[in-house]
């Protein structure tokens, strides 16, 4: 349902700096809008979601996956993840996680670089779901504003989680906790959470000191997931010379799902998902929980396979997207 006026557009590329926003048809869906500033776009669509369906350099490939022909048949109805970004409530349980998104939503359009996207009321699970996508002026940051809201008559206890389907053939990684010795601190750094699915011998791990990687392989169908603590509030997915990185927050004392995660990885074949998680809240009628995201974009980055080039590579970059 459209909200707001859509201000003329043409279907010339905008210049580095100059904001844009347009309808477009993509993803075989024809009431989209694309963001851009002329580094980067962004596009959401209006006939699903609330989903974010493409990130990328003007011109480029999306680093998000593309995967309109999967499908999961619940109680509930058909289920489609889609490819792209979207808003589930954590913490994962089968039906409810899997409620069908696949219908049209609201949207507000705030000048050429804000757009609102607002689902209907959840009829089975009464969750409302929102997401906030901002472009900025220049450069390649997206910032993202997740929030879920109570519509039914009782309370509940929820996480927004926030999901993105990244395109396959790249390597999820995460960052370790920094060194501290023996000597100088006795207590854990932060829980590593397994699924009981999870091995830590499939050679699509490699756990480092540094990082802890995890990359896509077509041939490989068994799934591999782990949930961190990450108080050092970023991951990345590289993609051939392409980062993508990936910014939240951590809240310290708060109460996160899945044992204390509130950042996730899973793959499967080619499927990849890197995954944030806020706090739980208990949520009365009415009330709402919020959960930001922060996104940037970086091309020709040279990793290299060791973690002493990896570490050279991305962390200046990571320094770059922290806020001041």
């Amino acid at each position: 349902m459209f909200l707001a006026l859509l201000g003329s557009s043409t279907l010339s590329k905008p210049a580095r700096g100059e904001l844009k926003m347009e309808k477009v048809a993509y993803f075989n869906q024809p009431n989209c809008y694309k963001l851009s500033n002329g580094t980067v776009e962004v596009i959401v669509t209006t006939d699903i979601g609330p989903r974010i369906i493409r990130y990328g350099f003007v011109g480029d490939t999306n680093v998000f996956a593309e995967v309109p022909e999967l499908k999961v048949s619940t109680e509930l109805g058909e289920w489609k993840p889609w490819g792209g970004h979207r808003l589930w409530a954590a913490p994962e349980a089968m039906p409810r996680s899997y409620s069908p998104d696949n219908s049209p939503i609201e949207f507000k359009l705030e000048g050429k670089d804000m757009i609102h996207l607002i689902q209907p009321v959840e009829p089975k699970t009464g969750i409302q779901k929102e997401i906030t996508v901002t472009l900025a002026g220049q450069g390649t940051a997206v910032t993202v504003h997740h929030k879920l809201t109570n519509r039914t008559l009782w309370a509940i206890d929820v996480a927004p989680w926030a999901l993105t389907i990244m395109k396959g053939g790249g390597t999820t990684i995460l960052p370790q906790e920094p060194y501290r010795s023996h000597d100088d601190y006795v207590l854990p750094a932060r829980p590593l959470v397994l699924w009981h699915y999870t091995d830590l011998s499939d050679p699509r791990w490699t756990i480092g000191k540094k990082f802890i990687r995890l990359k896509t392989e077509a041939a490989r169908k068994e799934p591999q997931k782990i949930g961190i603590t990450n108080k050092q509030g970023w991951s990345v997915y590289a993609l051939d010379q392409t980062l993508f990185v990936k910014r939240f927050a951590y809240q310290e004392g708060a109460h996160y799902p899945d044992y204390g995660s509130n950042n996730e990885t899973y793959t499967s074949e080619s499927f990849m998902e890197i995954e944030t998680l806020a706090p739980l809240h208990h949520l009365e009628p009415g009330q709402s929980a919020e959960h930001l995201e922060r996104w940037s974009l970086f091309k020709n980055v040279n990793m290299g396979a060791s973690e002493t080039s990896l570490e050279e590579a991305i962390s200046p970059l990571i320094k770059r997207t922290a806020q001041p």
